[in-house]
């Protein structure tokens, strides 16, 4: 059966021209089907100009993200497509040193669009590939992406885990189950990063159980802790505190506003055999507001305060509000480590809210570090707005 072709009006074929992989569904002009029906969430289409020029293929979607492309080029989806992509994706993180290395057995395997992917996530576990997909598409191709993980991992994978049910659950009204895909030995729940060990569940964790993406910023943090009291906020699995604690600290505290999030933290220093460290369950706002230490060093990573473009005005108050009572309280020659998640909250934004945050208190502020994704979360250049962390480290006089 021929894939029905999804018709751009006049002119709306320049993102596509440009390889943005996203269409949206105002660029719409017709579509033609055999069966003259219109397609169904997750069906394959390919989007043609308004002379019926090939652009792209794509899975269909009712949302305002009407497409998401998977090939600029008229080709077969099928096993050969997703062994070639898995395959794409792994050798990057081969030249990245990942997936062979005897200190760091954690790292994203496909960044959705930085892959070429959009809709798809795969994290791997020390032996174990994680799956979320944001699509109904991608999930409705998880036999060849299984099949794909099992080729290019060979012996090296140990299991497939597919956490999509809440990624999809505005999606579609089925019922979407978390479960394991493919098992071939018992999965191994200790990951290494950096010679430092954590608990890993990617069952009940959030995301893909573990937060990746601060890899390289947790590294960077043990430069600023020694003989340092260090204050962790937003902490969840306490990656920051097991760095500067490994580092030689002083003294770590590490806050998070669910038990949950405190107990895999204290889990964790417990693992990596540490001292000098106390967890406090308390929102951090208020544990700031009561705060008397003199802290020496302040992390701040806090969750995505703006998830869409509506929220973005509350989102940079939030942040404004967070910092400012960061920069008033941290030590004369302190280091702050600041961060946005948010992908609505765009780089200078985030940058000229901190520089508002410094003006309020009064503090002679140095930006020392622009921190961003590590290299294993690729921003696809022709989708920008795949650059969703940004982060600053900052020096308090």
């Amino acid at each position: 059966m021929e894939l029905k072709s999804i018709v751009l009006n006049k002119g709306k074929e320049a993102s596509l021209t440009r390889k943005h992989p996203w269409l949206f569904s105002g660029a719409i002009n017709r579509i033609i089907s055999d069966d003259g029906e219109a397609p169904v969430i997750g069906e394959l289409v390919e989007v043609v100009d308004s002379r019926n020029n090939f652009l792209a293929l794509g899975y269909f979607s009712d949302g305002t993200i009407a497409i998401r492309i998977i090939s600029f080029v008229k080709t077969a989806i099928n096993q050969t497509f997703w062994n070639n992509k898995i395959q794409a994706a792994l050798d990057v993180r081969e030249s990245l040193n990942l997936t062979n290395n005897a200190s760091t057995n954690m790292y994203r395997l496909m960044h959705a669009e930085g892959d070429g992917i959009p809709g798809l996530i795969i994290d791997f576990y020390n032996g174990t590939a994680v799956i979320q997909t944001h699509a109904i598409g991608i999930y409705n191709a998880l036999d060849e992406i299984s099949k794909a993980l099992q080729k290019v991992y060979g012996d090296k994978l140990v299991a497939i885990y597919n956490k999509s049910a809440e990624s999809l659950a505005k999606q579609t009204n089925e019922e979407v189950p978390n479960e394991y895909i493919y098992q071939n030995g018992d999965p191994q729940v200790i990951g290494l990063e950096y010679d430092n060990q954590f608990n890993l569940d990617w069952i009940n964790g959030q995301k893909t159980g573990f937060f990746l993406d601060q890899r390289e910023n947790r590294k960077l943090i043990a430069d600023f802790s020694k003989d340092k009291k260090v204050l962790n906020t937003f902490c969840y699995s306490g990656g920051f505190s097991v760095f500067a604690l490994k580092a030689g600290a002083k003294e770590v505290h590490s806050v998070d506003s669910s038990q949950k999030a405190i107990d895999l933290t204290d889990a964790n220093i417990k693992l990596n055999d540490l001292k000098n460290h106390q967890s406090f369950v308390s929102d951090t706002m208020d544990y700031l507001k009561e705060n008397t230490i003199d802290y020496d060093v302040i992390i701040l990573d806090p969750p995505a305060y703006a998830k869409n473009q509506k929220a973005k005005h509350n989102a940079i108050q939030g942040y404004k509000r967070l910092n400012a009572m960061a920069l008033k309280q941290i030590k004369p020659g302190g280091i702050l480590f600041t961060f946005s998640c948010s992908q609505a909250v765009q780089r200078k934004l985030f940058y000229d809210t901190i520089t508002a945050a410094a003006i309020e208190v009064g503090r002679n502020v140095r930006v020392l570090h622009h921190l961003s994704q590590p290299a294993d979360h690729p921003v696809n250049i022709y989708h920008p707005e795949g650059e969703y962390l940004k982060g600053l480290v900052l020096f308090v006089e």
